[in-house]
């Protein structure tokens, strides 16, 4: 007897040994709180920074359109040819010019400063939604970790029932079918445990991602904890606050100037250019004797006027015309449409708090007085194996729906300020 309780002894401690290796595989991640990782993703983020040359881009096409048309330059050499009859050579050279009218150069800047807004806007709704995007990242890491501590805590209490059960099932207190079932409790949990610890580190991967990471080996985990994120908000109020501050909506309205400026640039290019010229004419001595002629210099200037018979067709007028009809439905519909976000994100976060309250009436409390009453009850023999286990799994199926909860909450009120256009969050 005293052989066996020695190599069961054994066994538990290679069961802790390996309990061990399964803690340290996340725990020796480097801590990081959300203040920080959001500094660090403002910084670092590749994608976010790539998006900043859009601004760089837009500044520099403004530039370009406050440029006026380069003037021409033309030189020129005639000889006849005729040397034997003397009739000598000339030098020519003129200055084009074209004098644009019509305002063209007043809309192609309009354009491209309104362009250059637009630019703006894009990038700030693109950080707004990298903020949320790696707000939802965080709280993801967070839930994954809670879910993985809960599993190794359930393993503990497990390893240590079956421990009992198997010095029980030596010293023939229980049976071996009861001593085996713990045993497989446990080994089901373990399995558990890996998984969910492959999704923690493919979500803490996610976090470095975002922070614009290279060092594949290095995992960054949360310090911060799920809890409540009670809000007070009002519907009216919330759609009043994201008539000023969804990006979107400002963009919307932005496209209409541009689409408006397109058409101010379409009706200025149907007003004629004048093409203004000067030149200068040197011709040589010509020593021909029927008809010699003196060395002169002949100055001269031009007007051209193009003669614009494409002016009969006014395509490009009436497509800028149909894009402002265009932008005016496509503002309207984004109204529409973020009022309804609002909506649906306002209903989910006030049901989500619901979910959380009854959590707060005592249900985890009760489900985790259950089980310790259970396991205590089965150590004295008043009760079966099964009714520990499935109490042990009813605690652990409330555990995990708690953390679910706490996430989805904080997730709808991360939503519903995405859609009104506001930012408070402090996790």
């Amino acid at each position: 007897m005293t052989k066996k309780i020695k190599i069961i002894v054994i066994l538990l401690i290679f069961c802790d040994l390996v309990h061990a290796q399964i803690v340290d595989s996340l725990e020796n991640s480097r801590p990081i709180d959300y203040k920080s990782f959001m500094e660090s993703v403002g910084k670092n983020n590749l994608e976010y920074a790539a998006e900043k040359f859009n601004i760089d881009i837009a500044k520099a096409n403004v530039l370009t359109s406050r440029i006026f048309p380069d003037p021409e330059l033309e030189i020129g050499y005639a000889d006849n040819g005729e040397r034997r009859m003397q009739m000598g050579y000339s030098f020519n050279s003129e200055l084009n010019w074209t004098l644009e009218l019509g305002g063209k150069r007043k809309a192609r800047i309009n354009l491209a400063e309104s362009e250059a807004q637009l630019t703006n806007s894009l990038l700030e709704l693109y950080y707004k939604n990298l903020r949320a995007d790696a707000t939802l990242a965080y709280l993801q890491a967070m839930l994954n970790r809670h879910i993985w501590k809960s599993q190794v805590n359930s393993l503990e209490q497990l390893s240590k029932l079956a421990s009992a059960d198997s010095i029980r099932y030596q010293l023939g207190a229980i049976s071996q079918v009861d001593s085996r079932q713990a045993k497989l409790e446990a080994g089901t949990m373990r399995n558990e445990i890996y998984s969910s610890l492959a999704e923690s580190k493919i979500s803490l991967a996610q976090l470095s991602l975002l922070m614009g990471i290279q060092q594949h080996d290095v995992l960054y985990n949360p310090t911060e904890i799920l809890k409540t994120y009670n809000r007070d908000f009002k519907l009216e109020e919330l759609i009043k606050t994201a008539q000023n501050n969804r990006t979107d909506l400002q963009i919307a309205l932005q496209n209409k100037a541009i689409s408006s400026n397109m058409l101010k640039l379409a009706k200025a290019n149907r007003s004629v250019d004048l093409g203004l010229s000067l030149g200068v004419e040197y011709n040589s001595y010509a020593h021909n004797e029927i008809a010699p002629t003196p060395a002169f210099t002949k100055i001269g200037g031009g007007l051209s006027i193009p003669l614009k018979f494409s002016n009969r067709r006014s395509g490009e007028v009436k497509v800028a015309e149909y894009s402002v009809l265009q932008t005016n439905q496509e503002y309207k519909a984004v109204e529409i449409a973020i009022q309804t976000e609002i909506v649906q994100a306002f209903y989910k976060y006030e049901a989500t708090q619901k979910q959380v309250g009854l959590f707060n009436t005592g249900l985890l409390t009760e489900a985790e007085a259950i089980l310790t009453g259970k396991t205590y009850s089965y150590q004295r023999g008043e009760t079966s194996l099964l009714e520990v286990l499935d109490a042990q799994r009813t605690y652990n199926e409330v555990q995990l729906n708690y953390y679910q909860t706490l996430y989805n909450q904080a997730e709808a009120l991360v939503e519903l300020e995405r859609a009104v256009g506001i930012w408070d969050i402090t996790l």
